[in-house]
């Protein structure tokens, strides 16, 4: 199934794309492009342990394509640029009966997962000494809006966003996002409570502004506001130092705060949510080993978007994400690079997290546990005629226990099989 605006979008694109020529005058347009198409290659597979489950097992395997334009910007003052993107993904197994698997648009009349589903889109922008104005297509990294890679097509939000650095040292940043495109859908639209009850409660738009300032070059520090309209209103304050401890050995540390309260017409009723996290990292050579702990308090979940966009700036954010209400959570996670062992491009990262006090509203606190272990092992390969395509393999296993030692319906083993390369023009 080939969604009608991802064709308007592309034939959009393609006429667009024309008009790069006309304006060869425009050096530094032209010249200062970057013109790349993603390949990913993406299996998944999760396994569900429960006797209950509505599915015993869903997932999907699919190809994806990424491809953006992205070009420099035209001379004077004023300075004017345009980029081109436009994501595709193709079903290449028979679907099997699964159910939704959180990757593809899955067709409820029929009963099973689309055949294929893409989205293009357009970003205008337009650039004045130090600081930069976008309207159209977003992939932010922000406190507030977070994009999402981590399945097949990439989440992306649509509004517009400013962002200057007149100032040394100092980045401000302020927009409004009007819509989200998430990982499994060829559609934008308005952005929704996720983990709320009804998704039919929509807001008009997330309206955001913050700073980011360097105190040196190894301690800054980061404030956000986010207003998701009639819904919540978000604060964020976080700070990052990094400290050289000598014999080659490193210590990092992110201390992280959000305050979520509801907003204006309340559509999803009170929210009270506040967390803090830290975690911090001690490196030395090849090894890194870092421990984290996050906190929630309040009686409701951390807020996210649609798809359940995510939020790494949450130190414990993960497939669980531990964000339900008073819940206490750890990690311990170990990074090492085998670059050192005369391996370069090989890589590998494993973690566990642990999250306990979850008030589910029955008095169990101490009963109410979930669990999850992480390996994640990939490989870039480094010459020949493979040079730069990638190998990922992503071991998930979640278990859970909610009150008097019954399992929970999301115990799962999930594989995720990715190989990906991009070319550049």
């Amino acid at each position: 199934m080939f969604q009608n605006n991802w064709l308007a979008g592309s034939m959009g694109a393609v006429g667009l794309m024309g008009m790069f020529a006309s304006i060869s005058a425009q050096a530094d347009f032209i010249d200062d492009r970057q013109v790349s198409l993603g390949l990913r290659n993406f299996y998944i597979d999760r396994d569900f342990k429960q006797h209950d489950a509505p599915k015993s097992r869903v997932g999907s395997w699919t190809q994806g394509f990424d491809f953006r334009a992205i070009s420099g910007y035209t001379e004077g003052t004023v300075q004017f640029g345009l980029d081109v993107s436009a994501q595709y993904a193709y079903r290449l197994d028979g679907g099997g009966g699964r159910g939704p698997d959180t990757i593809i648009p899955y067709d409820d009349s029929k009963g099973e997962q689309v055949r294929d589903y893409g989205r293009a889109a357009l970003t205008a922008k337009a650039r004045y000494s130090k600081t930069e104005l976008k309207i159209g297509e977003h992939r932010p990294t922000l406190p507030v809006a977070f994009y999402d890679d981590s399945r097949q097509l990439i989440t992306t939000y649509h509004g517009f966003m400013l962002e200057s650095r007149e100032v040394d040292k100092l980045t401000l940043t302020a927009g409004r996002f009007t819509e989200i495109s998430s990982r499994e859908s060829s559609n934008r639209e308005k952005m929704y409570l996720f983990n709320g009850p009804d998704i039919q409660r929509r807001s008009d738009g997330l309206n955001f502004a913050g700073a980011t300032y360097a105190f040196t070059p190894a301690l800054s520090a980061t404030y956000f506001y986010g207003q998701l309209e009639d819904i919540y209103q978000q604060q964020y304050l976080g700070a990052t130092h990094n400290a050289d401890l000598g014999n080659g050995f490193g210590l990092k540390t992110d201390l992280r705060y959000f305050d979520n309260r509801e907003d204006g017409k309340a559509l999803y009723g009170d929210i009270d949510n506040r967390s803090y996290g830290a975690m911090t990292t001690l490196r030395k050579g090849a090894h890194a080993i870092g421990v984290g702990y996050q906190r929630m308090l309040g009686d409701s979940t951390f807020p996210t978007l649609n798809g359940y966009a995510p939020q790494p700036y949450l130190v414990n954010w993960s497939t669980v994400a531990f964000v339900k209400p008073n819940e206490s959570s750890w990690q311990l996670r170990y990074d090492l690079d085998f670059a050192s062992y005369g391996v370069p491009g090989l890589k590998l990262m494993t973690r566990y997290l642990r999250g306990t006090g979850i008030d589910r509203g029955n008095n169990d606190l101490d009963q109410n546990v979930e669990s999850e272990r992480n390996i994640f092992l990939s490989y870039v390969v480094q010459s020949g005629p493979l040079k730069g395509v990638g190998f990922e393999w992503r071991n998930i296993d979640v278990k859970t226990r909610y009150g008097n030692g019954a399992a929970s319906g999301a115990d799962y083993k999930e594989n995720r099989l990715i190989t990906s390369y991009t070319f550049k023009f």
